[in-house]
């Protein structure tokens, strides 16, 4: 790599003179434009976006547009902001020891251009990575315009001898230091109005005033928001001149499929484990632990407007992995394959990530979530078999035949107890759930059909994971509730 400049004089001579970029947002133009143009994907790891958000920030970086990503939690909204940076040049010259990354053909700072007027061609120059040209500020209502803007520092004052109103003094916020960079700010809403009127002045007019002091600052900076829908379009959360500069406003979205989900699941969650068992995962665990989070989508005693985050299904996944691989090293088993009994394991997983209105509080969220998991497996079965035979399969249960299915009991001994139930390992290899042989897969492919079934109601699994005929519903009388 051929040495950088170090001197303006020096930089001034190189080829950066002629092709630097005039602004950050125009250097993130040129680099899209040639991504584009290479047909590669914008940003590497962000799935289900192709044909529906990625086009729309496509056609905010182009416009030059700052922008807002609206969507609920678990969304991938910072993973793009923070992709953001790979449009940006390796290296940026600044003025050395510059706070603002001052451009030494355009300097804003008073220290940069009182450097410049003293040392001249030989003013200093250092280089800084793209990485340092991102900064990213999760908003909060105790957020000041000190953290983002910045504020007047006496002992600054007193040791160079300066006024307070003298720019020298400044201890500058996140924003002026990202100057010709990227500012992610997110969950904009939350910000205290205070706060959003000096962004606002920021991308209207380039000045702020801090402690009563006028700052004329003509910041290079790219803004980019995230916000939940609802907070951001509630009256009173966001001032209307702030909401009226940003560009552009763009919604995301969860998986639209259970494949896409699988697919990001699959990529995000960590299942490759080392120090160890093998792990295998069947597809019909990775489907069920998906569809979870499908189901959860679809309750209405679950918040929608917190929404089931993406997270959900990745922590769940490593949850049910971690028991699998806990099975295995306690019974001395050389591989691990996640079953149907490991995603009760994961429960942890899935009622932290979800928030329930009033009728769920009544009934639970470990309650709510065992059903989720009974329902994710119906779904499964269904779009893998259709409409399955199962007869034999509940009348068997009842007779009055139970079977018990821990989490902690070895493969081998899980397949000896399904033998005794009549057709229902015969079910699962007939319709290709399983292959004849691999015991492990039958086990697992065994388990969703009783799962289903007891999401069916047509028999009933207890807590330890004994499965036994179907509860009768008890007939209440009106009003026995109050009355007894």
């Amino acid at each position: 790599m051929p040495r950088l400049p170090d001197t303006l004089g020096a930089l001034k001579r190189s080829g950066y003179a002629i092709n630097r970029p005039k602004n950050v947002k125009d250097e993130i133009r040129r680099n899209l434009i040639a991504r584009l143009q290479d047909g590669g994907p914008l940003f590497r790891g962000v799935l289900g976006y192709e044909d529906t958000v990625m086009p729309q920030i496509v056609n905010a970086l182009l416009a030059r547009h700052n922008f807002i990503l609206l969507g609920l939690r678990g969304q991938a909204k910072s993973r793009i902001l923070r992709a953001l940076l790979t449009l940006l040049d390796d290296v940026m010259p600044v003025v050395a020891g510059s706070e603002v990354n001052d451009d030494p053909f355009a300097p804003i700072s008073k220290y940069a251009r009182t450097l410049i007027d003293e040392a001249g061609e030989d003013t200093p120059i250092a280089w800084v990575s793209r990485d340092q040209r991102y900064v990213e500020k999760l908003a909060t209502p105790d957020v000041t315009v000190a953290d983002i803007i910045g504020d007047v520092d006496p002992i600054k004052a007193a040791r160079g001898g300066h006024l307070l109103s003298d720019e020298l003094t400044i201890h500058y916020g996140m924003l002026p230091r990202a100057n010709r960079g990227i500012f992610a700010l997110n969950e904009l809403p939350d910000l205290a109005g205070k706060v959003q009127v000096g962004l606002f002045n920021i991308m209207q007019e380039g000045d702020v005033q801090i402690k009563g002091y006028p700052v004329r600052l003509a910041l290079d900076v790219l803004l980019c928001f995230t916000a939940n829908p609802e907070d951001y379009t509630a009256r009173g959360k966001i001032i209307t001149p702030l909401k009226d500069r940003i560009g552009s406003e763009i919604i995301t979205h969860y998986p639209e499929s259970v494949e896409l989900g699988v697919s990001i699941t699959r990529q995000e969650a960590w299942t490759k484990r080392d120090h160890g068992v093998d792990i295998r995962v069947p597809e019909l665990i990775e489907e069920v632990v998906e569809r979870i989070a499908f189901e959860a989508r679809e309750d209405k005693r679950i918040d929608k407007r917190s929404g089931v985050s993406q997270r959900m299904p990745i922590t769940a996944m490593e949850n049910v992995v971690s028991n699998a691989e806990q099975r295995a090293l306690r019974n001395g088993d050389g591989e691990a394959v996640p079953r149907v009994a490991d995603v009760y394991a994961a429960l942890p997983a899935i009622t932290g990530k979800i928030e329930l209105e009033y009728e769920g509080e009544l009934v639970g969220g470990n309650a709510i979530a065992k059903e989720l998991i009974r329902r994710a497996c119906d779904a499964t079965l269904r779009a893998r078999a259709g409409d399955l035979d199962t007869d034999a399969i509940v009348i068997w249960f009842d007779q009055g035949s139970a079977l018990q299915v821990g989490d902690d009991i070895a493969i081998d001994l899980v397949r000896k107890g399904f033998d005794l139930v009549p057709g229902l390992v015969e079910t699962v290899v007939a319709l290709g759930l399983a292959k004849k042989g691999d015991d492990a897969m039958i086990v697992v492919a065994c388990e969703l059909v009783l799962e289903a079934l007891v999401a069916r109601r047509k028999i009933s699994r207890s807590d330890a994971g004994a499965y036994g005929r179907a509860e009768r519903e008890q007939r209440r009388r009106p009003n026995q509730e109050y009355f007894g």
